[in-house]
């Protein structure tokens, strides 16, 4: 199909605000369990709040606030623009350059796979060594620019996942997961419109990854995800639904925990993002994760117009993201590959 600008304009803005107004909004509440986040939250979460006085984490970020998330997003969209192309080495510098910046090797801020691989590639280690034992979210969170470059091309977008994951999760389970987020990011800015249809194609990225990367062992993506979608039954309350996604599948930062609860998620919510994030948010774990990653996919599939204003209005004014003109080139990138790809 023909790619309408604008439109696809709309649908990668809607997901890098998917990231970042799931980011924020699951800010507060990561890494704490649902029973703490009724404490905490008694009415729930459901719009950006600061984190919790003693937050392990996030202590003194004001609400609307993103954290590594989002910026790691940033970074990856970043290395892909300025090096025109998704070009793993480029990446691992920036994401460690960004580290370094942050002060990530001191504080909790960075997940265990990009910590270790980082802390690796810092010390002189090769790219090709350092994401071999990689099987976190932190692969599935930052990629989708990826998932933008190469809209609907299933084997071009797994083939560059697998390049962004090198350096910090080059594992076939991270990469499978990575490559279920991304192709569904791909799908819906082609036009797919059905969210079974948007999960189907998630799945055949997931299979598609499983051949990437070094082998690990995990529980599979596809089979998981499929279990998590029987997960949500209409006879359900919504607290008991999120309560059994919790029990069953698990909301930690294991990939295999991150990619079918996200996908989940998406399909509770019919694809609405801002429904999506507040369930991500109110689910507990690493609640910041999950929703920024439901949130990159709902965000595409229903594009910024279905986001409050103020909600991005909050979002820059609180981050100063440039969310606008990331978008402006991700879509100038994503047709000059379009046309490349015809070409050929």
């Amino acid at each position: 199909m023909a790619f309408d600008e604008q439109e696809l304009f709309k649908r990668i803005h809607g997901c890098l605000a998917g990231v970042a107004c799931g980011d924020a909004m699951g800010m507060p509440t990561s890494m704490m369990s649902p029973e703490s986040i009724r404490k905490a939250f008694p009415r729930g979460v459901d719009g950006f709040e600061g984190a919790p006085k003693g937050h392990p984490i996030h202590e003194g970020l004001v609400a609307g606030q993103v954290t590594d998330d989002t910026q790691q997003t940033l970074v990856v969209a970043t290395a892909i623009l300025e090096d025109g192309r998704v070009d793993p080495l480029g990446i691992a510098r920036r994401l460690l350059d960004w580290a370094e910046g942050m002060n990530a090797f001191g504080s909790l801020l960075l997940g265990p796979s990009s910590l270790r691989a980082l802390q690796a590639i810092k010390a002189g280690k090769s790219i090709e060594e350092t994401g071999a034992f990689g099987d976190t979210n932190g692969a599935c969170m930052r990629i989708s620019p990826v998932g933008m470059i190469h809209p609907g091309d299933l084997e071009r977008t797994v083939a560059d996942v697998a390049l962004s994951c090198l350096a910090t999760h080059n594992t076939d389970i991270a990469i499978a997961g990575a490559s279920a987020v991304a192709c569904a990011i791909g799908a819906a800015l082609r036009g797919v419109r059905s969210i079974d249809e948007l999960i189907a194609i998630a799945l055949t990225g997931a299979r598609l990854g499983m051949s990437k990367g070094k082998p690990w062992i995990g529980a599979s993506i596809a089979k998981r995800t499929q279990f998590a979608l029987s997960l949500l039954q209409p006879q359900r309350t919504e607290k008991e639904v999120l309560q059994d996604l919790y029990d069953y599948i698990g909301a930690g930062v294991a990939i295999t925990e991150t990619v079918p609860v996200s996908l989940a998620l998406v399909k509770y919510a019919n694809g609405d993002p801002v429904k999506t994030i507040t369930l991500a948010a109110n689910l507990g774990g690493d609640s910041d994760t999950v929703a920024a990653t439901a949130g990159s996919i709902a965000g595409a599939f229903a594009g910024i117009g279905a986001f409050p204003v103020e909600y991005i209005t909050t979002i820059e004014s609180v981050n100063h993201l440039g969310l606008d003109t990331y978008a402006d080139r991700l879509v100038a990138f994503a047709m000059k590959n379009t046309r490349t790809a015809k070409s050929h």
